[in-house]
């Protein structure tokens, strides 16, 4: 058994997207001396984010593996970041044009709900997605005839409440039966950002340093250390390192060419664009109208925020997806290579014509649906970036981090949800390594997010929200815990 090293050694992560920033944050939690490289001003601004994924349910062509995986990694960063969470249920519909059943889905969410009871009696404290016997309900069409026949509910209380709603305004002969409600929650890129900035500013033994662009690594002469180099504000500095964390997002793969080592990943950019749709006034649950991904009837998304704002997705090449927007890497390179048309939307913004036009033909999509919806506007900027993918499944949604020799990790989550199993293995790896007592394995509550007060995030989330400029709506949530 490996003994615990007298001196704390020191651990670079490189890039501050949510992967980075959860790493640094959980790694400075547990005792360890962090610095946190980000070339930009702020944290975690990457692809966007709005679902928990607590059980895959958006993926129908995913194994039942992977979605109890992602059930169990929901959880997990409901715990880490509650105040992150929009705790809003989703209803998912089958429409009647579409290959698959409503009833096709039910064994999987039976399994599902299973695995939330077992959590649950595992530790109490995972019940964060309400009683496992509520983790989803079904509504024939008589059922939701007789509730849209009901008064919206301003705070809805009870799962019937978030339905009403659904019932008044999607074409009821446009969807299969039964609809499906699961607590599927929201997630909140803005405030997850201010959670991570506000806790990370509380840790002494991290060292934060925005606008710090690493410009090349290099093994030191000294044995298993990492020498960065890094610019910030003209400046060109070196320091040497431990343990290196590869968090650079899309970009993994450039650091993993500096180093020389290699890796098959797959990099895909991805937009969702937002709305405002003046005359609804309710409290909306998410929709999810499912449809064959890559076609012109893909999947349409239908994300809540208060003050009638919706975020939009669409999974067909003229809304979410693009055109050879999904690239992979080569024998001679781990980074896949993106158009250069898409490294400039990251880099730049787009034009005022695209985003109007992508954001109406989203609204069309979901208008099929929600036939008053037509009538929402276009907000004129939209969420986008692109993510990696390890390997070669494009539809893989279940990953979390790779090694290179001992002191070396690539963090390569597709969801959100996966950083703490993430984190375990680089922790993991840590105790092997001796920098870290095995006490600390699988640790989940913190005091430092768990103490920060919602106002403070909500108004650092706001600036957040300013600075890049989008509608505050979109950092509030439609039910807080």
């Amino acid at each position: 058994m490996p003994e615990v090293v007298s001196e704390k050694p020191k651990i670079a992560v490189v890039g501050g997207g949510i992967a980075g920033s959860t790493i640094a944050l959980y790694l400075s939690e547990i005792g360890l001396n962090v610095s946190l490289f980000e070339k930009g001003p702020s944290l975690v601004n990457g692809p966007p984010i709005c679902h928990l994924h607590a059980g895959g349910n958006l993926y129908r062509d995913i194994s039942d593996q992977q979605c109890l995986t992602l059930l169990k990694e929901s959880i997990d960063l409901v715990r880490f970041y509650p105040n992150a969470v929009d705790y809003r249920p989703t209803v998912i519909a089958v429409p009647t044009d579409d290959s698959g059943r409503p009833q096709d889905l039910l064994p999987r969410l039976k399994k599902l709900q299973a695995e939330y009871a077992k959590l649950i009696k595992y530790d109490p404290r995972n019940k964060v997605l309400g009683e496992s016997a509520d983790y989803f309900k079904l509504y024939d069409r008589s059922q939701v005839e007789a509730l849209k026949e009901q008064p919206t509910v301003e705070k809805p209380l009870h799962l019937d409440d978030w339905i009403i709603p659904v019932a008044k305004n999607i074409d009821l002969e446009k969807v299969q039966f039964p609809l499906i409600m699961v607590q599927e929650y929201g997630l909140n890129l803005f405030r997850l950002a201010s959670s991570a900035r506000l806790s990370l500013d509380q840790k002494e033994n991290c060292q934060l340093l925005l606008n710090h662009k690493v410009t090349d690594i290099a093994k030191s002469a000294e044995k298993s250390r990492w020498l960065v180099t890094y610019q910030h504000e003209g400046r060109i500095q070196h320091e040497a390192f431990d343990f290196l964390i590869n968090a650079a997002g899309f970009k993994t793969g450039k650091l993993d060419d500096l180093l020389g080592f290699k890796r098959e990943r797959l990099v895909e950019f991805k937009a969702a664009y937002v709305s405002r749709w003046d005359e609804c006034k309710t409290t909306w649950p998410e929709v999810i109208f499912f449809g064959e991904r890559g076609t012109p009837k893909g999947m349409a998304q239908f994300t809540p925020y208060p003050g009638g704002y919706f975020q939009l997705h669409g999974m067909t090449k003229s809304i979410t997806l693009f055109e050879e927007g999904l690239v992979r890497s080569s024998a001679h390179s781990a980074q896949p290579q993106l158009d250069r048309k898409f490294l400039d939307k990251i880099d730049n913004e787009w034009t005022p014509s695209e985003v109007k036009t992508r954001t109406r033909l989203a609204i069309n999509h979901v208008a099929h649906y929600i036939p008053a919806f037509e009538k929402a506007s276009v907000v004129p900027k939209p969420l986008y970036g692109a993510q990696q993918i390890p390997g070669r499944d494009a539809s893989l949604r279940a990953a979390d981090v790779s090694f290179v020799d001992d002191h070396y990790a690539r963090c390569e989550i597709v969801k959100a949800s996966s950083v703490l199993s993430m984190a375990d293995a680089i922790t993991k790896q840590l105790i092997t390594l001796g920098y870290v007592d095995k006490g600390v394995y699988g640790k989940r509550d913190f005091a430092t997010v768990s103490r920060l007060d919602d106002k403070q995030i909500s108004r650092y989330a706001e600036s957040l929200c300013r600075e890049r400029n989008y509608p505050v709506s979109l950092t509030q949530r439609t039910v807080a815990n």
